[in-house]
């Protein structure tokens, strides 16, 4: 049995210089590439395995020979994560952020259960929801129907999307912060 039954091992890359310098779809294309080589450690890790990396036609991860994958990139970081269930993964750099984003993420239910800086939380919140909606293999059009339920501690939090619960852990490094849903197993982040 691998070790990916009780352990998920989600992968986090720096983007070098060079490739922080790219624009338009060369930057894409080498975000992209750094972010499978995340998603293929992460496998080395777990003992998975990935040849493909299919998409729906909506682009939308689909799972091979019962591993399923999800990705994130940002211009300076980039993670990737397999597993054995449906799995989501989302990292955002922490900066500030305006009134109207901070209502779009969350509802006064939502914030009144984190108390202090919303601007911290906003990135908590933000970065559970895409990492459960890349889960269901839903896109941002999902948003409204996922909730944040309940706040642990400052890297565990449960949301719901169509009253399913998805619990998801949190994973702060160099004014980041990665997001991962992690249903009843353990996790062990690497930051390269």
């Amino acid at each position: 049995m691998t070790q990916a039954a009780n352990q998920l091992f989600p992968v986090i890359l720096p983007v070098s210089d060079t490739d922080k310098r790219l624009n338009g779809r060369d930057k894409v294309k080498a975000l992209s590439r750094l972010a499978r080589s995340a998603l293929m450690k992460s496998c080395e890790k777990s003992g998975l395995h990935l040849e493909a990396f299919p998409k729906s036609e909506k682009g939308v991860p689909l799972p091979v020979g019962g591993v399923h994958w999800s990705l994130t990139h940002k211009s300076d970081m980039v993670g990737g994560v397999a597993s054995l269930l449906p799995v989501g993964m989302d990292l955002e750099t922490i900066r500030p952020v305006n009134d109207a984003l901070l209502a779009k993420v969350a509802d006064d239910d939502e914030w009144q259960l984190v108390g202090g800086d919303q601007q911290k939380a906003f990135f908590r919140f933000w970065t559970a929801k895409e990492a459960v909606l890349k889960a269901v293999g839903k896109g941002m059009v999902g948003l409204s129907r996922c909730r944040v339920v309940a706040v642990v501690d400052d890297t565990r939090m449960t949301l719901t999307y169509d009253e399913t619960r998805w619990p998801v852990t949190h994973f702060w490094f160099d004014g980041h912060v990665a997001a991962l849903t992690a249903p009843q197993v353990s996790v062990s982040w690497t930051l390269f």
